[in-house]
This record gives C-alpha cells, sequence and structure tokens, in this order.
C-alpha cells in the first residue's frame, strides 16, 4: 500500500494508493470524515471502504485532505476539500487511464465531499455514502442525483438523526433512473463503535450484487 504525494490546490497532498492488477482495473476514491474532528485517512470507516474495492481488484486511493497528516494548507469548510478531492481524481484517471469503472465513497463529512464531486464528474459509476450528515449540510444539490448508489446509517447515530438520512433517501428515490439502496445497521453509533464487521458485511453484500465478481486483488 504505497504512500503517494499528489499535487493539490493548496499543495502538496497525502495519500495511500493500491493499484489493481488489470491494465482496465476500475477505480475507487475515499474520503475521510471531518478534518476538524479527527477525521483522517486512517479512520477505520475509511479503511474498511477502501478494503472492500481493494479486494474486488479495484485501483483505490484514500488520502488526507488539506491540512491534515502531511498534506498542506488548511481547513477552507469544504470548498477547498472538494477541490481536493477533484485533484484526487484527477491523479487516479491519469495515471489508470483504461479505468472501466470509477466509484467514489466517502464517510459523514467525507459522503458529503463525495455526493458534490458526483455531481461534477459525470465519469463517476456509483457512490457509497456511510453516515451522510444530512442534518449538518445541505444535500439539495443532488438535483438530479446522476448515479445509483448505498447509503448506510447507524441505527443508533447519535449525530445524525435517521430521519434526516430517510429523508434523503426518500428524495433521491423518487428521483428517475437511478436506485438508491439503503441500509440501516442495528446497533450502530455515528461512527460504527464494535459494528464496523456489520459495516462491512452490508458493503460486501450491495458490491457483490452491483459489481463484476471479484477479481485478483492487487499488484505490489
Amino acid at each position: 500500500m504505497p504512500e503517494v504525494i499528489i499535487n493539490g490546490p493548496a499543495g502538496r497532498i497525502e495519500g495511500r494508493y493500491t493499484r489493481g492488477k488489470r491494465s482496465d482495473a476500475p477505480i475507487a476514491l475515499l474520503l475521510h470524515p471531518h478534518p476538524q474532528h479527527g477525521g483522517t485517512m486512517n479512520n477505520k470507516i475509511v479503511f474498511t471502504l477502501f478494503n472492500s474495492f481493494v479486494r474486488r481488484g479495484y485501483s483505490a486511493l484514500r488520502f488526507n485532505f488539506r491540512g491534515v497528516g502531511r498534506s498542506q494548507g488548511a481547513y477552507d469548510r469544504g470548498e477547498g476539500e472538494l477541490s481536493d478531492a477533484a485533484a484526487a481524481l484527477d491523479w487516479m484517471q491519469t495515471i489508470n487511464p483504461n479505468a472501466s469503472l470509477c466509484w467514489i465513497a466517502g464517510f459523514s463529512f467525507g459522503a458529503w465531499i463525495g455526493m458534490q464531486l458526483l455531481m461534477r464528474r459525470p465519469e463517476i459509476d456509483g457512490f457509497i455514502s456511510v453516515s451522510p450528515p444530512a442534518n449538518l449540510y445541505d444535500f439539495s444539490f443532488l438535483a438530479p442525483c446522476p448515479s445509483s448508489g448505498l447509503i448506510v446509517h447507524g441505527g443508533r447515530d447519535e449525530v445524525v438523526p435517521e430521519t434526516a438520512v430517510t429523508k434523503l433517501v426518500t428524495k433521491l428515490s423518487s428521483q428517475r433512473d437511478i436506485r438508491i439502496d439503503y441500509r440501516v445497521v442495528d446497533g450502530a453509533n455515528h461512527f460504527f463503535h464494535d459494528r464496523v464487521e456489520a459495516l462491512n458485511d452490508c458493503l460486501d453484500s450491495y458490491l457483490d450484487r452491483v459489481l463484476e465478481p471479484p477479481v485478483a486483488a492487487v499488484a505490489g
């Protein structure tokens, strides 16, 4: 899992990248939770998302937003972080020009950034949003949502009420030509403490259904 340094709009972006074996391996970009609340690319939920795609032969990248870890810059209330995500996706596409698919996945704040990037990049084929903070940020830009995807929420989320996420899911599900799969993990709080395995099972069941069968995992 080599460390990579990407030239971002605020300077250096620190990431971890695993390359799929196939020349046309699909790509996945993983986004971490809020930088001002301890969010990093090493968050256990982000790592779980990362491994879900790596096991399926994807080239996968997780990275630190500006001001986190060794990434340069400072927190920018979402605007700069969206630019960081776009730069990271540009880097992925440059080194994977023949990628057969493109997915984005994010946790909490990262889910909000990921959904914004989804609206700006028509090449993104699908998404996963874990604990999207629908009560804290405006998701009305998803009009219409351009891709189908998975939304996962904890049944005991103490940060984001389930009613807020259900309202978002209902709005998206009413749109044409997309399918939103909504899963609630019983007993899980916002950070899925002691419920990461249940989250992983949820991710696997969804990805096994919508993606090609897993291929030989990774190249060195």
